[in-house]
């Protein structure tokens, strides 16, 4: 047992998160997950795995990341089971869709607090005992949201940008203790994320921009089609971990890999019109009032 790694999982209680915690545990890890509803979250995490109750190599903690009082008390719980993590994944999130315009101010909060500020309070209280050990990882499951600014998850793709930023320089400040970091680019994987029961949506759809959520939701079928399993995010996430490089990067998932090479290749305006074209968006100045109309002649 006590030659076993551990992991800490954020979110492990369904989707992406409960596919890795699964995995890690078949594959001899020991897998803290950290989860809003352990109760719930354990019950789906030991029907995937089999381990028994009790089992001391899956364990859950409580954790609320728009809380801070939370956090801290599963920093403590995390390090009195398995002292100094090996690797933390940052995997929990929260999505809402809708434009800029119809997102609620609570909600766009909401977001930039658990997806950024949640995680780096989080790994602040887990550094002293990794950079006491001198190993660990910071892995940060980021998206293709992130790599290029997405329509009807802008503010998502804004705290997915933010927490890749804060991650790369991160790397430079925790590299001379021996720790790494990862992001992981992720793709389209089927989850919840695509249920309109579990994520929110705030579309107007007799508002000003019903155009382009009709054309939205054409392109979001076409995705949930080529959605992948989680089961291939969590091979790619275990191979992902054998780099101990103190920085690296990977793409899971095709799409999200020809997202990365059309934005390093891509001019600015060719790349807008390509996201244009594969979301179904109103062409540009489409929808712009008549000059009179505009100047109010």
């Amino acid at each position: 047992m006590a030659d076993r790694r551990s992991v800490v999982i954020t979110g492990a209680s369904r989707g992406l998160g409960l596919a890795s915690a699964a995995r890690l545990y078949a594959r001899g890890w020991r897998v803290v997950a950290a989860m809003r509803s352990p109760d719930a979250g354990m019950e789906r995490l030991r029907s995937a795995t089999g381990a028994a109750p009790g089992d001391p190599s899956l364990t859950a903690v409580t954790l609320d990341l728009s809380d801070t009082s939370s956090i801290v008390s599963a920093a403590k719980s995390i390090t009195e089971a398995v002292g100094a993590p090996d690797v933390v994944v940052h995997n929990a999130a929260f999505v809402a869709v809708g434009f800029v315009e119809e997102m609620p101010s609570h909600v766009v909060e909401q977001i930039i607090t658990t997806n950024v500020i949640g995680p780096i309070r989080l790994t602040r209280e887990l550094l002293p005992a990794m950079r006491g050990a001198g190993r660990g990882r910071i892995v940060v499951v980021s998206s293709v949201g992130a790599i290029r600014g997405m329509p009807a998850i802008s503010i998502y793709s804004a705290s997915k940008g933010a927490i890749e930023r804060w991650a790369e320089a991160l790397a430079h400040e925790i590299a001379p203790f021996g720790l790494g970091v990862t992001v992981l680019s992720a793709g389209t994987f089927r989850t919840d994320v695509y249920d309109e029961n579990y994520t929110m949506h705030y579309a107007d759809r007799q508002g000003p921009y019903a155009p382009h959520h009709a054309g939205l939701d054409r392109a979001g079928e076409r995705v949930i089609r080529s959605a992948k399993p989680p089961e291939r995010f969590a091979a790619a996430l275990e191979k992902a971990l054998e780099n101990d490089a103190l920085f690296a990067r990977h793409a899971i998932g095709a799409d999200a890999r020809i997202m990365l090479v059309a934005s390093r290749l891509l001019p600015a305006g060719a790349f807008q019109s390509a996201a244009r074209l594969a979301t179904g968006l109103p062409r540009p100045r489409a929808l712009r009032r008549h000059d009179h109309a505009v100047r109010g002649d």
